[in-house]
């Protein structure tokens, strides 16, 4: 009998239980309200599930899988040197119709009008006592765009991967929960009735142009913006060249999806307990919310500017759609015009501001990394 007992403690000694810890429970709390939002509500599940379980294996204790060696440690190489996020811009952009923005070129303007919470929330987080460098990351939660936020951590702040990067991707799964408040507060109903003309059609040179020129003139203006806006134009371009139907195919679905799990195991992956579990976090996650709505705000501030200059024709709500979160936020603005007005389409009109919005956040991270790396 003793050594039954004495095996079993020998067996209890080596379990999970021994280092198990508060945090590591609270850690794992949050797995299951990330699962939960994810499979119970259907916010962003394609992300949210794999950084859940990414969160769930971190804070299983003297497991070894985010040891030197263990399976996390190696897969985290991916978001640690920055190889992710630039697939997955390739991916986006062969997912994304450039067409709406190329067609409305002005679409532009509201695109970065829609980088507004960017900027409030890096002075926010410097005010509350980050550096600049930390600060950055928080802004570009602002934009909604996820791999453009775990770049810039990559680059400038990589403590802050893990909360920044579950700040982003949280935000982008509630776009249609937090966006509609800001936008029936910034319009009229009259204003959100508004219905626009439709786009002319864009050429196939036009197309095939267009990733190529915009390659060029960011990367000679800015070059640090090469790595997301070369790989998010690249992306494009094999969905418009008509030759490559193929390698476009492959980069919407079985490279972007396999890279997606790994990036959202490895953003779960920084979420163990000991560095999510401070009062920073909890300032990240506040001010991604204020840089959120504030960028929504921005955007249909501005799109309020650009109806009165067109005489009326463009409807305000578009401005929302400059956020980065793609087509999400340019759906909420869609529901919202056929709920005043069920014959309203204005998809399309707000698919242009929000390609702008990726490309304005790629742009601000390049600009962020330019000045301080």
């Amino acid at each position: 009998m003793e050594v039954y007992l004495k095996a079993l403690l020998g067996i209890f000694n080596q379990s999970g239980f021994v280092g198990l810890t508060w945090g590591n429970v609270i850690m794992i709390g949050v797995s299951a309200i990330l699962l939960y939002l994810a499979i119970g509500k259907d916010f962003e599940p394609l992300l949210l599930v794999p950084i859940s379980i990414g969160c769930l294996l971190a804070n299983l204790p003297l497991s070894g899988i985010t040891s030197e060696g263990g399976f996390l440690r190696y897969v985290s190489f991916g978001i640690e040197h920055e190889i992710f996020p630039i697939i997955i811009f390739m991916g986006i952009g062969a997912l994304t119709d450039f067409g709406p923005l190329i067609a409305n070129p002005v679409t532009f303007l509201l695109g970065a009008a829609a980088q507004l919470g960017v900027f409030i929330a890096l002075l926010g987080a410097v005010a509350l006592g980050f550096t600049v460098k930390e600060a950055c990351p928080i802004g570009i939660i602002g934009g909604a765009d996820g791999p453009t936020t775990i770049y810039v951590a990559a680059k400038l702040a990589p403590h802050l991967l893990g909360a920044t990067a579950v700040a982003a991707y949280s935000y982008m799964s509630l776009v249609p929960i937090i966006q509609p408040p800001v936008i029936r507060l910034l319009t009229t109903k009259r204003d959100r009735r508004i219905r626009m003309e439709q786009l002319r059609p864009v050429s196939k040179r036009e197309r095939i142009l267009f990733p190529l020129i915009t390659t060029i003139i960011a990367g000679l203006i800015l070059p640090a913006s090469v790595p997301l806006i070369g790989m998010l134009m690249f992306g494009n371009l094999l969905r418009e060249c008509g030759v490559t139907d193929r390698l476009s195919l492959a980069a919407q679905n079985e490279i972007l999806n396999a890279t997606t799990i790994f990036l959202g195991i490895s953003v779960g992956a920084t979420m163990e307990a000991a560095v999510f579990l401070t009062p920073a976090t909890i300032k990240i996650i506040l001010l991604g919310l204020v840089a959120f709505a504030s960028s929504t705000a921005g955007g249909v501030l501005f799109g309020q500017i650009m109806k009165v200059l067109s005489g009326g024709k463009i409807n305000p709500m578009i401005g929302a759609a400059g956020v980065s979160a793609v087509p999400m936020a340019a759906r909420v603005v869609q529901r919202i015009s056929q709920k005043e007005d069920p014959g309203n389409f204005l998809l399309m009109h707000a698919m242009g501001p929000n390609v702008a919005g990726v490309i304005g956040t790629a742009v601000a991270a390049g600009v962020m990394i330019t000045l301080l790396s």
